[in-house]
């Protein structure tokens, strides 16, 4: 079934069994029409055009159906969707080399694993951690963000992942924040991706919650140089909260 096929199958709802090849993800959907309004008296159908907005969810809703997660849990459809949303502008705007996405959903408490790196060629979850915010956003569940220099906060939102340095935190990797006033001054607040010892789930599991830090998406050392290595040189991450501030300006997801 070629792609197009496929869309067609989907719009007509016709999910289950559709297939897709997973290094066929596209944007770009053509044009397609659905049955509706169909009243019992006359069996009479008429025909309107599928919107974008429901091509897209057909889509983000058989990439997620499909999802091979291996051994790991999925991140909660909602919040995959959302950032497919992005990780497909980004790729329109080529800020995207690496085609991988990560996701950290802040939403879920700091002892559980919240993000998770996609291979989105292959439409598989590649790794799965816990993952540190702000001492200033919150304890166990992350709750104020701010792109504040010194807030100690985390930023949410849309990032293009940057170089390898080795610094006082070890092998690390800078981000840069895509969403002005949201978290563009990642740089200036060395925001960046790094291994910490209290980035720990024994820790998390001994005092109920994550270390913390000054608004860097730690992680455990163990697996820091893994998902850098995964991640670096332009791909996309997302940082979600369900901040409903945060929902309605992300020129991202509007």
């Amino acid at each position: 079934m070629n792609y197009k096929q496929w869309i067609v199958a989907s719009a007509a709802l016709v999910l289950v069994g559709a297939g897709i090849a997973k290094n066929s993800i596209q944007f770009d959907l053509p044009s397609i029409q659905l049955d509706v309004d169909r009243t019992e008296d006359t069996e009479k159908v008429e025909k309107r055009e599928v919107t974008a907005e429901e091509h897209f969810a057909l889509k983000a809703n058989m990439l997620f159906q499909t999802l091979d997660v291996k051994a790991f849990n999925a991140p909660s459809e909602k919040v995959f969707t959302m950032a497919l949303k992005g990780y497909f502008k980004m790729q329109e705007e080529g800020l995207i080399k690496n085609n991988k996405l990560t996701i950290v959903d802040f939403s879920v408490s700091s002892t559980q694993k919240r993000l998770w790196v996609i291979d989105m060629e292959q439409n598989t979850v590649l790794l799965e951690s816990v993952v540190a915010h702000g001492k200033k956003t919150g304890d166990e569940f992350a709750t104020a963000f701010s792109n504040r220099i010194n807030s100690h906060m985390s930023s949410l939102g849309f990032y293009k992942t940057g170089e390898t340095y080795q610094g006082g935190n070890g092998f690390s990797m800078r981000l840069d924040g895509l969403e002005k006033g949201i978290n563009d001054n990642a740089r200036a607040r060395a925001i960046v991706v790094h291994g910490a010892d209290y980035a720990s789930p024994a820790l998390a599991l001994k005092q109920g919650r994550l270390g913390r830090s000054y608004g860097c998406p730690a992680v455990p050392n163990e697996v820091n140089k893994e998902l850098i290595e995964l991640i670096k040189d332009e791909s996309c991450l997302f940082i979600y909260s369900a901040q409903q501030d945060y929902l309605k300006k992300s020129r991202y997801l509007i």
